[in-house]
């Protein structure tokens, strides 16, 4: 139930905030099972196109590609409409994306497709953000964002490999087909559930400019971009080392990428709670364990019984999400909507660097475990960037103090 309040804005009944929630975490839960499902289904692809697994690797870095374009770009052009309508619009094209990518005749449509399927990925995150936080009380913004992200994670638990399952029984073409059909069923939610809100504040374009062009902002998103690409560098080839290295069925593939799965709702409840106790220091205390995880991954692909914690304990490595997340929002201004939706272009950068990296290393024939040293690698760089974030930050705290005496 809807009802409007002295002030001209909405409220919500208790179950209907729930509702309005499902709907944008099954939003969350098709963009992250059409993100991850071709990576479960990498040899796969490779077969039926008739290419290699590193070219099925730049397939996954041109749906990046696509977020990181689209996610500014969108949320600019959007600014002005209605929440309700937008998300609408951006979850009706990410389903034609996915059902065109089905349909991909050869390498280079199903390369155009993945694109265009990436485009709205994180505009829609950022818009669903911001409509979880207007519907409740102020110290309760953070937990309804969290509730609309869980759909993310559970898509990495169950519906990854689900679709890895579903594209192996009868064509990967299947699994973004089902992708495409669960974008179109949050339509339907969206449609039903969210009300149309025309008292909800609008976006000034080009005051968000203004404050997303800020030095904090952008140190705290390359942060995302290259932290993250460790992550994405193994993750992206695991079915693959686990057929060539590990030595299993494709069968077990489904549990690898659960494992996976399971570490990153682990993960993502971790990085929140150490944000609250440590604040950006987090950010650092993360990306160690990330080094430490990835250096050990290549000892760990060659059984069956350590792959699995090895898979977990990659999926850990989301739990640099929260945190960043977290402190873009404190560092961002007036530039709330833009600084969510590029934070999920920064995360689809890392999400296109780390296979580049990954399958310039395997294709010199470096081997399968090399991704857990060239990831190693990218997080130490994000470690560099962190360092110059809180040297920068540091020394703007202490401008500010000196300023505060000369008054």
């Amino acid at each position: 139930m809807t009802q409007v309040n002295a002030t001209g804005k909405s409220t919500f009944s208790a179950r209907a905030i729930l509702l309005i929630e499902l709907a944008l975490a099954m939003g969350g839960f098709a963009i992250g099972t059409g993100e991850f499902a071709i990576m479960g289904l990498m040899p796969n692809v490779a077969q039926g196109l008739g290419i290699s697994e590193p070219q099925v690797g730049h397939v996954i870095s041109t749906y990046a590609l696509g977020v990181v374009v689209g996610a500014p770009l969108l949320a600019i052009l959007g600014s002005r409409m209605f929440r309700r309508h937008l998300l609408l619009l951006l979850m009706g094209f990410f389903a034609l994306g996915n059902f065109a990518s089905a349909i991909a005749p050869d390498y280079h449509s199903l390369m155009l497709f993945r694109f265009i399927a990436g485009l709205p990925h994180g505009a829609y995150f950022g818009v669903a953000m911001l409509v979880a936080a207007s519907m409740v009380a102020p110290d309760q913004r953070a937990k309804a964002v969290s509730r609309v992200l869980a759909g993310l994670t559970i898509a990495m638990l169950i519906g990854n490999p689900t679709a890895t399952w579903l594209g192996q029984w009868l064509s990967w073409r299947w699994a973004f087909g089902l992708v495409g059909m669960i974008a179109l069923l949050t339509v339907l939610l969206v449609a039903i559930f969210l009300p149309l809100d025309r008292n909800e504040p609008r976006n000034n374009p080009m005051r968000e400019l203004r404050d997303f062009n800020r030095k904090p902002v952008w140190l705290a998103l390359a942060i995302s971009s290259i932290g993250f690409a460790g992550m994405f560098c193994v993750f992206s080839y695991l079915a693959p080392t686990m057929l060539e290295v590990t030595g299993v069925s494709e069968n077990w593939i489904p549990v690898g990428l659960a494992a996976f799965g399971l570490g990153g709702i682990v993960g993502n409840l971790f990085g929140g709670w150490l944000f609250d106790k440590l604040g950006f220091k987090a950010v650092a205390w993360l990306l160690l364990w990330s080094i430490l995880v990835l250096l050990m991954f290549p000892l760990a692909t060659h059984s069956l019984w350590t792959i699995f914690p090895a898979a977990f304990a990659v999926g850990t490595m989301v739990s640099l999400g929260p945190p960043l997340q977290t402190h873009l929002m404190d560092v961002a201004g007036e530039a709330q909507t833009l600084g969510a939706a590029s934070n999920h272009s920064a995360f689809n950068v890392a999400n296109a660097l780390g296979p580049w990296l990954g399958g310039l290393a395997i294709s010199a024939g470096l081997g399968w475990t090399s991704t857990g040293y060239i990831g190693a690698a990218t997080g130490a760089v994000g470690l560099l960037v962190f360092w110059w974030a809180w040297t920068a930050s540091s020394g703007s705290e202490e401008t500010r103090g000196a300023a505060t005496v000369c008054d």
